[in-house]
């Protein structure tokens, strides 16, 4: 894995038909902002080869709205990226872009937000970017990396959904 795109799934429904917080689908907005930052994403060049996706409604919903931008992407929906806290959501990514250049994940809080956090870290990223990081990370979020060959991320992109209300 070269890159690493981490996308948080978009603004959700407060409860689901079930109760259940697995089945909470995308509000309106969620579809509106996962589609739009999957667009710029794609225009930016951030096109993954692999997409791993937490099997919950809203990050289905998401990858839904994203899909379009990222026409040829291989996706698969992992049952251990719902709840994954950072080092699962890594190892998730490592494991299913072994053979992939660019990698996507699109999954939850806290887990995105925290390897978020921790990549800017280990990267050394500007301390005012790793606070930027730490005290935001909101619904439609992405954040990307790039990896040497020895693994060591480096900042690449970090992108927060234009709202309009």
């Amino acid at each position: 894995m070269d890159r690493l795109i981490l996308l948080r799934h978009g603004k959700a429904e407060p409860e689901s038909a079930s109760g259940e917080d697995f089945d909470r689908r995308l509000a309106p907005r969620g579809v509106r902002e996962s589609a739009a930052m999957a667009e710029v994403l794609a225009d930016m060049g951030f096109r993954p080869d692999v997409v791993l996706v937490s099997p919950a409604a809203r990050t289905r919903d998401t990858w839904a709205a994203a899909e379009p931008a990222f026409p040829g992407a291989r996706v698969s929906f992992g049952e251990d990226l719902y709840h994954a806290g950072s080092e699962e959501v890594r190892r998730c990514a490592e494991a299913g872009g072994a053979a992939a250049a660019t990698v996507m994940v699109v999954g939850h809080n806290p887990g995105l937000q925290e390897l978020t956090v921790r990549l800017l870290m280990e990267g050394h990223a500007p301390a005012s970017l790793i606070a930027k990081a730490q005290s935001r990370f909101p619904t439609a979020a992405a954040a990307v990396f790039l990896f040497d060959d020895h693994g060591r991320p480096t900042y690449d992109g970090l992108f927060f959904p234009e709202r309009g209300d």
